[in-house]
């Protein structure tokens, strides 16, 4: 499969308006990918748990341009958030647009209106490039599903909507499917992909049904470095190529284990890896610094639970401060209870979220 295969070459311009909803998950990586080629093309492979709960809801409503009066020549849409406009969100979408339309030549036909939402709140710390970015995506796919010529199946439907999402957000391909989702090549995963995420398709033990995964927000404010700047700073940064080695290593350890059920050895790598994507920032040039003082509390804490509990609770991070409490169902009960009695004054105004393996995304 080549990026030339995405491209849309004839469909029907008679088609003067109509909208379509799509609402689609976040997901947290438990092998992380830190650093990018060029087109978004991740430097290691990934995989990650869809979540279930943290997700947006998108509705694009569009209507050919000859029917507007003041319709421009360009890429035009307008895009609204939690019911306000907001110009803030225009620049990305505008970037968005550009590096599809090739794929999607009817972006230039149509004016959109994008409206959407979060079901977590927006300041809450937990990034929303990744369920936004596959929630326009998979509304476009649906628009494009209506001016085809040709039926769209469902495996390339989605395979296409993780390609585009995957030009707004890199994270974003890999929220389309559930409950675990590959992206980049990796040789034991036969039909992954640099270009789109792929659905785990691989034995997965009972040990991992409805995993559980609560959200500590730490720290609710913008983040000093950006992931985008974050991923640029692997260039030349000088434990890359080991690092995109051991990501390969770990996914092939992880595949295993995923088929085992060994939870010890899940934690060992699930840690290890979020730890090391904060190593990678700390040993760039220009150095940074993402997680916190309360961010090591809770790590601290959790060791400290497990050690006396026994219990296959763990921790993974994203590019940021807030800590991601991996557990099995079957502990629900005991991890929440240790998380309100021990971790939550460590999270910024007590706040996390409840969250769990889902399936990926429905149109609604």
């Amino acid at each position: 499969m080549t990026a030339e295969d995405f491209i849309l070459k004839t469909y029907n311009s008679k088609i003067n308006n109509g909208s379509v909803k799509w609402e689609s998950p976040s997901n947290i990586a438990l092998v992380k990918y830190w650093g990018k080629k060029e087109h978004q093309i991740p430097e290691n492979p990934s995989i990650s748990f869809t979540l279930s709960d943290c997700k947006t809801i998108t509705e694009i409503n569009f209507t050919k341009k000859d029917l507007i009066t003041k319709a421009t020549s360009g890429l035009s849409f307008d895009i609204y958030f939690e019911g306000n406009k907001n110009e803030a969100f225009k620049p990305k979408i505008q970037t968005f647009f550009e590096r599809i339309e090739t794929y999607m030549p009817f972006l230039r036909d149509y004016h959109f209106k994008i409206e959407t939402s979060n079901t977590f709140p927006h300041s809450s710390g937990i990034a929303s490039s990744a369920s936004g970015m596959s929630a326009i995506a998979l509304c476009l796919m649906s628009i494009e599903r209506l001016l085809s010529d040709v039926e769209i199946s469902e495996k390339a439907f989605n395979q296409k909507a993780s390609f585009l999402a995957r030009l707004g957000s890199g994270s974003a391909c890999r929220s389309i499917e559930g409950e675990l989702v590959v992206w980049g090549k990796n040789e034991s995963i036969a039909e992954s992909s640099d270009l789109y995420g792929v659905k785990f398709e691989g034995e997965v033990h009972s040990n991992f049904n409805n995993f559980q995964d609560t959200i500590l927000l730490v720290d609710k404010g913008e983040k000093q470095v950006s992931s985008t700047v974050g991923h640029q700073l692997m260039y030349g940064h000088p434990f890359a190529e080991t690092r995109f080695e051991q990501a390969h290593t770990n996914l092939a350890a992880l595949k295993a284990i995923l088929a085992s059920g060994d939870l010890d050895e899940f934690i060992k790598i699930v840690e290890s890896e979020a730890l090391t994507l904060h190593a990678m920032m700390m040993t760039s040039m220009p150095y940074f610094i993402l997680m916190k003082p309360n961010t090591l509390e809770i790590i601290n804490k959790i060791w400290e639970f497990r050690e006396k509990t026994n219990s296959k609770v763990c921790f993974t991070l994203d590019a940021g401060a807030n800590v991601h409490v991996l557990y099995p169902q079957n502990e629900s009960k005991s991890v929440l209870e240790f998380i309100k009695n021990e971790l939550i004054s460590y999270c910024q105004n007590e706040h996390y979220i409840c969250d769990k393996i889902g399936f990926g995304a429905n149109q609604v």
